[in-house]
C-alpha cells in the first residue's frame, strides 16, 4: 500500500517559511529513556522555550524541524536503534495546533494548501517510523495538538488534562492536519461528529481527559504524579506485546454499513436546523467525515488538504479571526476597567430572589467564588424551593463526576436560605435577580442597604432598565453596578458590566474582578437603555414584529434575517426569552427612542395567549402557530403594506448600522469591537460573520446611514 504521506515533498513548502520569520519556534527536543524490558524509547518533548501562558503552536519552522526529528528516529529504528517513539509536551501542554496568528496571513489558496500539506507531512510521519509510536498527552491539546496525537499509533492520557478539542469549525475551518480522517475513523463516526461538529458550535465547548479517554481518543489513562513514568511503563508492554489495546475500530466492530450515513444525515438536518446553510466549515468537515468511511487515509489526507486551502483562504476564516482575537485578547483586557487594585474583596454573596434565575446565580457563586451564599424571597416556600433546585444541581453535578463528594459537601455547607433580610447583614456582595419592573427593584435594594454595610456591593441583573434610576433612592447609590448576566446564566460566556453614572470606580473594580472569578468576560456599558445585547436584539425582533403586524408574512420575515447568520431566527428567540419578556423589552426601548423603536400590540397579545410556535413531541419549532397568524393579523393597521424580503433586508442592516454608531457616538461602549465582542458572546453572532459591524460594512449599510465604515479598512468576511 502506499505511504500516506509520499505524495509530499520537504520541497513544496519552501515559500510558508517566509511567512514565519518572527515565528516562536516550538522545537522537538529528544532523549532516549531505556525502557523496562529492554531496548530504548526516544521520547520528543514539544517546547516552545515559553511558560504555561503561552502554548507550543506549530508554524511552519516547527512543523519542519518536528518532520526532520521523525526522520532521523525513523533512521535510528531501521538501524535498530531504538525500539520506538513517544510525543509529549511540556509541562501541562501538549500543543495548541496551528499559530493563528500566522495562519491568519496566508495569502492565497495556494498556500493555505501548503499549509495543510506540511502538517500532514510532518505528523504523518508518527505513523510510518518502522517502530511503533505514541502520543503521551499531558495537557492542553487543541487542534493540530489533537491531530498529533491522532497520528501516532498509540494515545495515553494525563487524568488531569483539560481543554481538548478540535475547534476548527468554530473558526470556520475544519481539521485539516489528519483530524478529518483519522479521528472518525478510531473512534466511530458518532462520536467523532460530536468532536468535530457539535462541540466546536456549543460554544467551543472542550473534553476533559475522562470525556476523551471515554470517547476512545486515548487508549489509557493515568493520574499526573507519575503520568509519564506510567506512559512509559505501558508503552513497554504494548511493545513487549503483555498489553494489548483493544479498539472500537477493531475488525467488524466499528459499523459502516447504515449508522455512518445515517448519522451523517441527521447531523446534517441538525446543521441546517441550528444554523442556516450560512457558514461553509461545517458543511465541509460533514463532507469530509462521510468521505472517510471508505476512502484511504491518502485520499483522506488529499481531501483534507483541498479543503483547508480552500477555507483558509477564504472570507469567513478572516472574518472569523478577528472574532477569535475579540475574545481571546480583548476580553481579557477589557476597554475602560479601573485599576484591579481598587476592588474589594467579596466574603459572602447575597442573592435577591429564590427562583430560576437567581437559583442559577446561587450556583456558580457558590462553585466559582466558594464562599458563603444566602438566598432569600417573599416566603419561606419559595426559599425552599430555590435550595432545592440549587441541591438537585450539585447533586446531578456530583453524579456527573464534575464535583467529588468532599467539594459537594461543602458547597452544600456554604448555602443557606431566609426570610429574614438581617441574615444579609454581613454580605459584602448583593445581587437581585426579581422581577423587571423598576418600582421592585427599588424596593428590595431599599430594604436590603437598612442591613449591610455602606460599602456593601450592590448589583442589579436588570436587562433594560436604568441603572442610575434603581439605585436613585439609596443612601449610597455608587454602590450600585450593573451585572448582566445571559441565560442559561452557567453556559453563556457574557457579564455587560454597567457603570451608571454614580457608580464608584472600586464597586466597578469589584465587579470586573468578581465576573473574572466567576469564568465570564465581562464589557463595560454605559448605563443607556437595552446596554449592548438587548439594545441591537431590541432593533431585530421589532422590526420583525412590525414587519409581521405591517402583513409581511413570517417567512419571509426569517428569510430577511437568515444572512446575518444568527443561530436563530426572530420568533424562536422571542420564544426562548419569553414573550412577555420581549414585549417588555421592545417597551421599554419604544421609551426611550420612540422614533427609532417599535412597540408592538400583537406581541403583547401573543405573551397573554401564550401562543407563538408550533412545536414537535420533543418541543422543537416546527413553524408559526395558526392562532398567533390570526391574532397578529387583528392588528394590521388600516392600508399597512408587506415588505418584500430586499426591502425588509435592507431596513434591517441600515436599521442596525445607525443604531450602533448611534451608540458609539453616546459612549455607550468604548469601540465598535466591545460591540462585536457582547453580540459574539451574548447573542452567538457567528465567529464566520466576523462580528456585526464588520457584517453591516461589507454589506455596505454603513456607507448608507453614515458616509464611512465602522472598520478601516474593512475586515473581511461573508455578507
Amino acid at each position: 500500500m502506499a505511504s500516506a504521506i509520499s505524495q509530499y515533498s520537504v520541497g513544496q513548502f519552501d515559500s510558508l517559511l517566509a511567512l514565519s520569520d518572527d515565528e516562536v519556534i516550538t522545537h522537538s527536543h529528544v532523549r532516549d529513556v531505556p525502557l523496562p524490558s529492554g531496548g530504548v524509547l526516544a521520547l520528543v518533548t514539544l517546547d516552545n522555550g515559553r511558560d504555561h501562558t503561552r502554548p507550543s503552536t506549530l508554524g511552519p519552522q516547527g512543523l519542519l524541524q518536528f518532520a526532520r526529528v521523525m526522520d532521523d528516529q525513523a533512521a535510528r529504528a531501521a538501524r535498530g536503534e531504538i525500539a520506538a517513539v513517544a510525543v509529549t509536551g511540556k509541562p501541562f501542554i501538549l500543543a495548541a495546533g496551528a499559530d493563528l496568528s500566522k495562519v491568519g496571513d496566508i495569502p492565497s489558496r495556494e498556500a493555505g494548501v501548503a499549509m495543510a500539506q506540511l502538517g500532514h507531512y510532518a505528523l504523518g510521519k508518527l505513523g510510518e517510523l518502522g517502530v511503533p509510536s505514541f502520543v503521551f498527552i499531558n495537557g492542553l491539546a487543541l487542534g493540530g495538538g489533537v491531530e498529533v496525537a491522532l497520528n501516532a499509533d498509540y494515545r495515553t492520557i494525563d487524568r488531569n488534562a483539560a481543554g481538548i478539542a478540535l475547534p476548527e469549525v468554530f473558526l470556520g475551518i475544519i481539521p485539516g492536519w489528519g483530524g478529518a480522517w483519522l479521528l472518525p475513523n478510531l473512534i466511530g463516526i458518532e462520536n467523532a461528529l460530536k468532536v468535530v461538529i457539535e462541540n466546536p458550535l456549543k460554544n467551543n465547548r472542550m473534553l476533559k481527559a475522562p470525556q476523551a479517554f471515554e470517547l476512545g481518543m486515548a487508549d489509557a489513562m493515568f493520574d499526573s504524579a507519575s503520568f509519564l513514568e506510567d506512559s512509559i511503563r505501558w508503552a513497554d508492554g504494548v511493545i513487549a506485546g503483555r498489553t494489548k489495546v483493544k479498539r472500537a475500530n477493531e475488525p467488524g466492530k466499528l459499523e459502516r454499513a447504515v449508522k455512518w450515513d445515517a448519522a451523517i444525515g441527521i447531523a446534517r438536518k441538525m446543521l441546517e436546523k441550528r444554523i442556516g446553510t450560512v457558514a461553509k466549515s461545517p458543511y465541509v468537515a460533514l463532507d469530509l467525515l462521510k468521505a472517510a468511511k471508505s476512502s484511504t487515509k491518502a485520499q483522506g489526507f488529499a481531501a483534507e488538504d483541498e479543503a483547508l486551502g480552500e477555507l483558509i483562504s477564504g472570507d469567513q476564516f478572516r472574518a472569523s479571526i478577528y472574532a477569535f482575537n475579540l475574545v481571546q485578547k480583548r476580553a481579557k483586557r477589557p476597554a475602560g476597567a479601573p485599576d484591579k487594585a481598587l476592588a474589594k474583596p467579596v466574603t459572602k454573596v447575597g442573592v435577591l430572589g429564590a427562583g430560576l434565575m437567581a437559583s442559577q446565580f446561587a450556583l456558580l457563586f457558590l462553585r466559582r467564588l466558594q464562599v458563603p451564599v444566602i438566598i432569600t424571597d417573599l416566603d419561606q416556600a419559595r426559599v425552599d424551593k430555590g435550595l432545592a433546585y440549587i441541591h438537585g444541581e450539585l447533586d446531578e453535578l456530583q453524579q456527573k463526576g464534575r464535583l467529588d463528594s468532599d467539594e459537594a459537601n461543602r458547597l452544600r455547607a456554604l448555602l443557606s436560605g431566609t426570610v429574614d433580610k438581617a441574615d444579609f447583614a454581613d454580605c459584602d456582595w448583593v445581587i437581585e435577580a426579581v422581577f423587571e419592573e423598576l418600582s421592585i427593584k427599588q424596593a428590595v435594594f431599599a430594604e436590603i442597604e437598612q442591613h449591610v454595610s455602606p460599602e456593601a456591593v450592590l448589583a442589579t441583573n436588570t436587562s433594560s432598565l436604568s441603572v442610575e434610576q434603581i439605585g436613585a433612592e439609596l443612601k449610597h447609590p455608587e454602590r450600585v453596578v450593573g451585572f448582566h448576566f445571559f441565560n442559561p446564566v452557567a453556559v453563556m460566556p457574557l457579564i455587560e458590566v454597567v457603570n451608571a453614572p454614580a457608580t464608584d470606580d472600586a464597586i466597578l473594580a469589584t465587579a470586573m474582578g468578581v465576573a473574572q472569578k466567576l469564568r465570564k468576560n465581562a464589557v463595560i456599558t454605559a448605563d443607556s437603555p437595552g446596554f449592548v445585547v438587548n439594545r441591537i436584539l431590541a432593533k431585530l425582533l421589532g422590526e420583525a414584529m412590525h414587519a409581521v403586524e405591517n402583513g409581511t408574512p413570517f417567512e419571509d420575515v426569517v428569510a430577511a434575517q437568515r444572512h446575518f447568520g444568527l443561530p436563530m431566527d426572530p420568533f424562536v428567540l422571542l420564544d426562548l426569552v419569553g414573550l412577555k419578556v420581549g414585549a417588555h423589552v421592545l417597551d421599554t426601548h419604544h421609551a426611550a427612542f420612540p422614533e427609532r423603536f417599535f412597540p408592538s400590540a400583537a406581541l403583547h397579545e401573543l405573551a397573554e395567549a401564550g401562543v407563538l410556535l408550533e412545536k414537535d413531541g420533543k418541543g422543537n419549532p416546527t413553524g408559526i402557530d395558526k392562532k398567533a397568524v390570526k391574532i397578529v393579523a387583528k392588528h394590521r393597521p388600516e392600508g399597512a403594506r408587506p415588505s418584500t424580503v430586499a426591502e425588509l433586508t435592507a431596513r434591517l442592516e441600515d436599521g442596525l448600522a445607525d443604531e450602533i454608531h448611534r451608540m458609539l457616538e453616546s459612549g455607550v461602549v468604548s469601540a465598535a469591537e466591545d460591540i462585536d465582542l457582547c453580540m459574539i458572546l451574548g447573542a452567538g453572532w457567528p465567529f464566520q460573520m466576523g462580528g456585526v459591524t464588520p457584517f453591516l460594512d461589507r454589506v455596505g449599510a454603513s456607507e448608507r446611514v453614515f458616509g464611512a465604515t465602522f472598520h478601516d479598512p474593512r475586515i473581511q468576511g461573508v455578507g
